[in-house]
């Protein structure tokens, strides 16, 4: 007996090779105009055989299933299920997830540096672009669950990794990334990863600025910092040193700034070869019923020469320039989890979101109508990746039919794409 429907439409079954993604093409049209399929294929080894499958076979679809919205490794099935956008972008043949876990697995560590070599090529090409030479720096820390029996416990009591990365507050890009076990703590290596970083920038380009939380509040990074000529912005710590520091500004230097009071004193820390700015912001405890527990106290360690309020707010700009994208990438872009059981195989799936995320802030601003860049892939996923369309071979050609109120923009998009080929 059939159901009795609910809306007066009937069911019936197409031949036609549709796409639910047909947007998601002019990404790939995009890939092929920078020239990413070279790159990778000059960073990553050949395969082992003839019938081996070439990196950019995994990682191309990889690309498409982070943008297309895929958040692990099974996601891969609809992209190779997807016969009009593989029509479209000319793939014969794609590795199963099961196949792709396995070069992930088996690549490791070297895959991240491949990797990373190929977002340096894209990092030149994005920043050369620009008209600046000077760039800030945010780095941090965050925190990915996975509840594999390899992962190690965070500092936030959940089990998982601790992966560093380095943004461009200028245009959001990321300039560099470290995987890391989640027992590493948020100030290991820190003056490792900012020399990184400065390594990562094309020639004629510079990181001049610098902001982190409390984890990069150390003496060695600081003196790096100033000998390299970059003004900073540092979360410190309320520590006995700092707080013998606090107690000496005399009552009348503090004024009121937000919904507390700010000053300032000069500070170093033994190991310190310069002393820096001790900017203090001090917010009363309203309501508390313990009076004695006094003020609470936030401070920032700057070299910046600019009025203590002026210094505050750029610090507090990390929201937005830094958290606010590392959330963009773990969300948007499926790095919230990692999918395999072995720490080198996840390094290169962060990698490669950091190399997805990175595409999609370069197809933003070199191809997109400039009222488009401020949104977030997830925005975009939904106005461009995701619109159908048809594809139809006639006279030896290959049509994408899509919707009247679709058509101008894609042909928009790819005369950008095609001038980028072009140049």
């Amino acid at each position: 007996m059939i159901a009795k429907t609910v809306l007066p439409f009937k069911l019936a079954v197409t031949d036609e090779t549709l796409t639910p993604f047909a947007g998601l093409a002019l990404f790939g049209e995009f890939l092929q105009a920078i020239g990413l399929e070279r790159e990778v294929g000059a960073a990553f080894p050949a395969p082992g055989s003839a019938k081996g499958y070439r990196a950019w076979e995994h990682v191309q679809p990889l690309l498409l299933m982070l943008h297309g919205g895929g958040r692990a490794l099974e996601d891969l099935r609809k992209i190779a299920a997807d016969r009009g956008l593989l029509q479209l972008l000319g793939v014969r043949r794609t590795p199963s997830p099961d196949a792709t876990g396995d070069w992930l697995r088996r690549q490791g560590l070297g895959g991240v540096a491949a990797v990373q070599r190929v977002n340096r090529i894209l990092l030149k090409r994005a920043l050369g672009g620009e008209g600046r030479a000077f760039y800030t720096l945010d780095m941090d820390a965050t925190g990915i669950e996975a509840d594999k029996a390899q992962a190690q416990w965070t500092y936030k009591h959940f089990k998982g990794y601790m992966p560093m990365t380095g943004h461009l507050a200028e245009n959001g890009l990321v300039v560099a990334h470290e995987f890391r076990e989640g027992n590493v703590s948020p100030n290991s290596r820190n003056l490792e990863f900012y020399r990184m970083c400065q390594q990562a920038m094309p020639p004629g380009k510079r990181i001049t600025a610098f902001r982190a939380d409390s984890a990069s509040y150390q003496g060695e990074l600081l003196d790096r910092l100033q000998s390299d000529g970059v003004r900073y912005a540092v979360g410190g710590h309320a520590d006995a040193a700092t707080m013998e520091a606090i107690r000496s500004i005399p009552e009348t230097a503090w004024r009121p700034y937000r919904d507390g009071f700010v000053a300032e004193t000069v500070h170093t820390m033994n190991t310190m070869k310069t002393a820096f700015r001790l900017i203090v912001f001090k917010r009363l405890r309203q309501g508390s019923l313990f009076p004695e527990e006094g003020p609470r106290y936030h401070v920032v360690a700057s070299n910046r020469e600019e009025t203590a309020e002026q210094t505050l707010d750029w610090y507090h700009q990390r929201g937005e320039h830094s958290e606010n994208r590392i959330k963009e990438l773990k969300l948007d872009f499926g790095m919230e989890r990692m999918p395999c059981g072995q720490f080198q195989a996840n390094a290169l799936f962060f990698a490669v979101g950091v190399l997805a995320y990175n595409l999609f802030k370069l197809f933003v601003r070199t191809v997109l109508p400039a009222s488009w860049r401020t949104r977030r892939a997830s925005r975009l996923r939904y106005a461009l990746y995701a619109l159908a369309g048809k594809v139809v071979r006639t006279g030896g050609q290959i049509l994408l039919r899509v919707s009247r109120q679709a058509y101008e923009m894609f042909t928009s998009v790819r005369g950008a794409v095609a001038c980028l080929e072009s140049g």
